[in-house]
């Protein structure tokens, strides 16, 4: 992640950790059980707003994944272009197609989401083997956010592949995304809160590794 504070870009991380905690209690409130009893009634009524949401987040991460490169920082910048094109646009436009075909109803040909599966797949392979440069390279805290995160990915890729239980996916998907948001919200307000007071006002650890 970007460091510099003086002379150079500064620190994009905070916009785009609060992006993705967006984005994290949103998928939330859409995998869990007390907001409908089953997806298409979800899908129907709030993932149009939730796809405002999300193409929102595009906006920011793509920034953030801009000044990171700008500055150097290798593993941020890739892994926020990375979010930002598939997590949050892909997202976003997936929601509004689903939207849509859950509106045509029954008239509609049905959508085949095991195709999300694959995709997830190869970004939960990609998070996985990302995971230790940010557990050598960022602070304690932002590592245990990507460790948290890749397990809200693992269930989200395997209950679209159909290989785990739909309900129990979701359940622990939307556990792990929760965490991830609330992580990645302390991390934010740390580096805002220690860069301005110049002390630690907030903790984030040394790295694990």
């Amino acid at each position: 992640m970007s460091s510099s504070e003086q002379g150079g870009w500064a620190n994009p991380g905070p916009a785009g950790l609060t992006a993705l905690a967006v984005a994290c209690f949103t998928f939330y409130s859409i995998l869990t059980p007390h907001l409908g009893p089953d997806g298409k009634a979800i899908v129907g009524t709030q993932a149009p707003l939730l796809a405002c949401w999300l193409i929102g987040g595009f906006v920011v991460q793509l920034v953030v994944a801009i000044i990171e490169f700008k500055e150097g920082a290798l593993i941020g910048g890739n892994v926020f272009l990375v979010f930002c094109a598939f997590f949050m646009l892909t997202g976003g436009l997936e929601f509004v197609i689903k939207s849509y075909f859950a509106a045509v109803g029954p008239k509609a040909v049905p959508l085949d989401t095991i195709i999300d599966g694959w995709a997830w797949l190869v970004l939960l392979i990609t998070l996985i083997l990302w995971t230790p440069c940010y557990l050598k390279t960022a602070p304690a805290a932002l590592g245990l956010t990507v460790l948290i995160l890749d397990v809200g990915v693992f269930f989200v890729c395997f209950g679209d592949l159909q290989l785990l239980n739909a309900t129990m996916a979701h359940h622990w998907a939307a556990l792990a995304l929760l965490l991830t948001g609330i992580f990645g919200m302390y991390v934010a307000a740390g580096i805002q809160l220690n860069t301005a007071f110049g002390k630690t006002i907030l903790p984030l650890g040394k790295p694990l590794i």
